[in-house]
């Protein structure tokens, strides 16, 4: 038996963490492969559809219909960005690969809010629901992303569904955070007053904890979008297609054009969205309590084009002054 050396512990102490983790993979992914092949039908039929449609809608019409929500949701000049950053997509040629991007990128979203926002509601209702989320979010926020490429492609694949299952597992962590957050930030006395109502526990969640959670949760929404976006040339590494690609080919050929314009139709797409997802999270109270509908194109709209009540009659006037 040899001695034991102050100098050098580590000699004698093994963890081979990583030939366990290992083992495990392979035998997960013998066993219950076609688990996981399942799992990606929904994200598939999904994300088709939505790069079906972005792709198959006409770059104008795009563009019209994206500053017309920004500034139906913050104002005139995030519309004005909003149009010319996706002009500018379009002229540095990036714009089919910023479609695939921005489908990718939504795709991820909407499962990541359909996992995340039930979680955390569920961990700011259950004490001990959220102290067993929380290392494992811990985990998921600060593994370093390159570590479960492998994992993933072995279960899944590679391919554009494997890489919106990474970016789930990615950005999943800031949408429960920042529910859970949210949630438990709501004043304790507007819970009782609706409670005192006769409110019950569902109807307290949705008609008043969630509305003043709304702001942090569309942060939360925010920062998974972001979080999202700078996956997308990680996610490149298992031929994602769309912006991220363009940027690894430009690395792989030490080709700078090629690179700069994937990488600046990324930070463009990023700002577009980002523009519209703070709009969406802007609280009544900031708009100082003026209808939504009152507001933008749908108010000009209405302003323009009067309600049936609200049109005066035309001898309204004449027949005030005669009595």
């Amino acid at each position: 038996m040899g001695t034991f050396d102050f100098s050098e512990p580590f000699q004698a102490i093994s963890l081979p963490v990583g030939d366990w983790v290992a083992v495990a993979i392979k035998w997960v992914v013998v066993n219950f492969r076609y688990v996981f092949q399942n799992i990606k039908v929904p994200i598939d039929f999904v994300l088709s559809n939505v790069e079906f449609g972005l792709r198959s809608c006409p770059p104008l019409v795009f563009i019209c219909v994206l500053a017309l929500l920004a500034w139906q949701v913050a104002d005139r000049k995030t519309a004005i960005f909003v149009a010319l950053a996706l002009v500018g997509i379009g002229a540095i040629g990036a714009w089919p690969e910023a479609m695939t991007t921005l489908a990718i990128v939504l795709t991820s979203v909407l499962f990541c809010c359909g996992v995340g926002i039930p979680m955390g509601i569920l961990a700011a209702q259950n004490g001990r629901f959220d102290k067993i989320l929380r290392p494992i979010l811990d985990f998921l926020q600060t593994i370093p992303s390159f570590v479960y490429l492998v994992p993933i492609v072995m279960l899944f694949g590679i391919g554009n569904v494997s890489g919106v299952i990474v970016t789930i597992i990615y950005a999943l962590s800031p949408i429960v955070r920042l529910t859970n957050l949210g949630i438990k930030q709501v004043r304790a006395d507007l819970v009782e007053a609706s409670n005192a109502f006769g409110a019950s526990r569902l109807q307290t969640l949705l008609k008043v904890q969630l509305p003043l959670a709304r702001p942090a949760i569309m942060t939360g929404v925010n920062q998974t979008i972001m979080l999202s976006l700078s996956m997308s040339v990680i996610a490149s590494m298992i031929s994602v297609t769309g912006l991220g690609q363009m940027v690894l080919r430009g690395i792989g050929r030490l080709d700078i054009a090629l690179a700069t314009t994937g990488g600046l139709g990324i930070v463009l797409i990023a700002m577009v969205v980002d523009r519209i997802s703070q709009g969406l999270g802007v609280s009544a109270r900031d708009r100082a309590n003026q209808d939504w509908l009152a507001t933008g194109p749908i108010g000009l709209l209405r302003r323009l084009v009067p309600t049936k009540g609200a049109v005066a009659h035309p001898n309204r006037d004449s027949l005030s002054r005669n009595k």
